[in-house]
């Protein structure tokens, strides 16, 4: 055997062996945790800094004015000394994080400055402290936080519970113990790019959120696993589809989603009804729990709602999407409207 043969052979034992995977896994690991250790130092950094100011102003007998030539000529000083990252507008943005986030032990070691960044942002107390945690549990991107933010995802969640589901929202983020825990009114999905009021055939949309997988699920939540599309089932000889199919490990059961570019209609929550029996009596198996159906349309109201299983059965729901991502207050004026129609299915 050459020298050359022998080469290739003990490479070959080296990576079969797993040493190799092994001893990548542990560099990546050590990477990564080195990159998170520098991200947070500069976050406590930062905050040091805007304790520093804002304890500094608080001395000043003319605070405005003390205020604004104090950050002036700081910026100026560091700036020279230590170049880019101190000039006046990042210096507010540290006074406005000691300022927002005064208990530095409430802060998450997962977040980078850019993530806080963000998270300034959000005015109100109770969708901070959520996007916080959830961003930090989920393990969110600063786009992903970005958008989850912009899309009022506290909002949407919040919006069939109580005061006391709100609170543990914003504390424990989105916890996933109910099939209804699952659903947001409207789901947003402008991902797709489908241009709102344009004709598209449910093939369309479908198509469009099979490429955008990874924005999809992030829109549905925690717990997804992808199963199938267009999942044919068959009783009787007659053969149905279903649209998507997903897991959902959290709950432990499957999750159908049926597609409609038009106003929910009685036999649209028919034929749910009719694949969520199908799929229980064929294809669940034991240790599963009840399937759950959703049905993504365009529009609904409260009394095809009412006078249909929708409203008797704790595993068949109708929320409605978006093509777009609406502005706040459009946004707003969705979930005071869906406030509105759940009080009067109550009824």
């Amino acid at each position: 055997m050459s020298k050359n043969e022998i080469k290739k052979f003990m490479k070959e034992i080296v990576f079969n062996s797993g040493l190799y995977t092994d001893i990548r896994q542990i560099i990546e690991q050590s990477r990564a945790a080195a990159y998170r250790a520098v991200n947070f130092a500069m976050v406590q950094t930062y905050w040091q800094i805007g304790k520093r100011i804002v304890e500094e102003e608080q001395q000043g007998n003319e605070r405005a004015a003390y205020g604004e030539s104090l950050l002036k000529n700081l910026s100026e000083k560091l700036s020279e000394e230590f170049g880019k990252g101190f000039d006046e507008r990042n210096l507010r943005y540290m006074r406005l994080f000691f300022l927002t986030f005064p208990i530095w032990n409430a802060l998450r070691s997962e977040l980078s400055w850019t993530h806080y960044r963000q998270l300034l942002k959000v005015e109100k107390v109770e969708a901070r402290k959520f996007y916080m945690v959830e961003c930090a549990n989920s393990h969110w991107s600063t786009r992903q936080l970005e958008r989850q933010i912009n899309s009022l995802l506290f909002e949407r969640l919040a919006l069939s519970k109580d005061k006391d589901g709100v609170l543990k929202l914003a504390n424990e983020g989105q916890t996933i113990e109910h099939a209804a825990d699952l659903i947001k009114d409207p789901f947003v999905l402008e991902f797709t790019g489908i241009k709102p009021n344009s004709h598209f055939y449910e093939s369309n949309l479908e198509q469009a959120l099979i490429d955008k997988l990874q924005e999809f699920m992030l829109e549905l939540g925690k717990g997804f696993s992808f199963v199938a599309r267009q999942h044919r089932i068959t009783h009787d000889n007659d053969h149905y589809y279903i649209d998507l199919v997903f897991y959902n490990y959290l709950l432990k059961c499957f999750v159908l989603i049926d597609l409609k570019t038009n106003k929910l209609t009685f036999q649209d929550i028919g034929q749910m009804d009719s694949y969520v029996r199908l799929w229980e009596e064929k294809m669940k198996v034991e240790g599963d729990n009840p399937t759950i159906g959703i049905i993504l349309c365009t529009e609904k109201n409260e009394t095809t709602a009412k006078y249909s299983l929708l409203n008797g059965s704790e595993q068949i729901f109708a929320t409605r999407y978006k093509l777009y991502l609406p502005t706040e207050k459009q946004l707003q004026d969705e979930i005071e409207r869906q406030k509105q129609w759940f009080e009067k299915i109550k009824e």
